[in-house]
């Protein structure tokens, strides 16, 4: 794990995206408001990156590095996946106290015992699943050869839900082969395998190279597009022993969720101002593309309940539903900062 401490930079057009967004009125409190607040019970927030695994539909939690500033938070950790690691994983481990991760990955982690806990969610849709040359249609992969990076991969998870989901089994029905993700694009394009997963901003440079066809987009196609992807998950540790930490750092990071969606430019000018590895360009077209501003609209509840359902009939989780979902569960936050940051 590494730290660096938040210190003055260039803040120009960053501050100029918060004025835009403070005027829309979706910043909804003023800077004064985290001062006016019991004190942080501690100023030092870890958060999970990797600069050599990206993944840019989380770029509000990498935004909100200002936000984290003004809310009182001096010292951002960041923690890297690590062999065999995922986002939940790594909060789950402590290494990091608050993360967005995938809302399956949540709940799969806490079926293992991890204590993690479902905070909010951040936005529909992001995963694509691209098909070679011998695949027109999601049902056209009976039999086919799919690339993951293992069986406890989230991609591997993800794929057999998804399959299984359309009345394919996802053992015997479908051929799995393990290679590193660096190789997919190669082995696709070579007919070595037949479909991938991929998230931002691995998508786009499928996209730009040519690479694939898209035969399942779950920010359009059902009933992917009505739950959340991705969600805001914490260390139930750090969440019961600095629940104020934890509502203004879930506040920083849905702050800036608001300002991905409202001015992509603006948050995409703060990832290249903070040095993460992510293309200013490529930055702008994920947030113009990934629906941000519906964190207040959807229900996380119904997502939590619709994966545990997936995950269930494939076994991939062993706990009842209802059950996993009510110790996964911790909305008192979101409730309040629903009404503190009125769109």
């Amino acid at each position: 794990m590494w730290s660096e401490r938040i210190e003055v930079w260039n803040r120009r057009n960053f501050l100029r995206s918060l004025m835009l967004a403070s005027g829309a009125g979706l910043l909804g409190i003023k800077s004064e408001t985290a001062v006016a607040e019991p004190p942080l019970e501690t100023t030092s927030i870890g958060i999970v990156y990797d600069p050599d695994v990206p993944v840019l539909c989380y770029g509000p939690q990498f935004v909100a590095k200002e936000f984290l500033r003004l809310e009182g938070f001096t010292e951002v950790r960041f923690a890297p996946y690590g062999p065999e690691m995922s986002d939940a994983k790594v909060v789950g481990s402590g290494e990091a106290d608050i993360s967005t991760a995938w809302a399956g990955d949540i709940l799969l982690q806490a079926d293992q015992g991890a204590p993690v806990v479902a905070l909010s969610g951040m936005h529909i849709g992001c995963v694509e699943i691209i098909g070679g040359e011998h695949v027109r249609s999601f049902k056209d992969l009976k039999g086919k050869k799919v690339a993951t990076a293992g069986p406890e991969s989230a991609e591997h998870t993800w794929f057999s839900m998804m399959v299984a989901y359309i009345g394919l089994d996802p053992i015997n029905d479908i051929e799995w082969v393990d290679h590193p993700w660096a190789e997919w694009g190669s082995l696709l394009e070579a007919g070595e395998v037949d479909a991938i997963l991929l998230w931002p901003p691995a998508v786009q440079e499928f996209r730009e190279k040519g690479i694939g066809h898209v035969i399942q987009n779950t920010t359009t196609d059902q009933p992917w597009r009505d739950y959340f992807c991705c969600m805001v998950t914490g260390n139930r540790d750090f969440v019961e022993k600095n629940p104020i930490a934890t509502k203004r750092a879930l506040r920083a990071m849905l702050k800036a969720t608001d300002l991905c969606a409202i001015d992509p430019q603006g948050a995409a000018q703060a990832l290249v101002d903070n040095e993460f590895s992510f293309e200013y360009e490529t930055a702008i077209g994920i947030f113009q593309e990934i629906p941000y501003g519906i964190w207040r609209e959807f229900d996380p509840i119904d997502t939590l309940r619709f994966y545990a359902l997936r995950l269930h009939d494939t076994g991939a989780i062993k706990s009842a539903p209802e059950e996993l979902i009510d110790r996964t569960s911790d909305w008192r936050f979101l409730n309040e900062l629903k009404q503190e940051l009125k769109g």
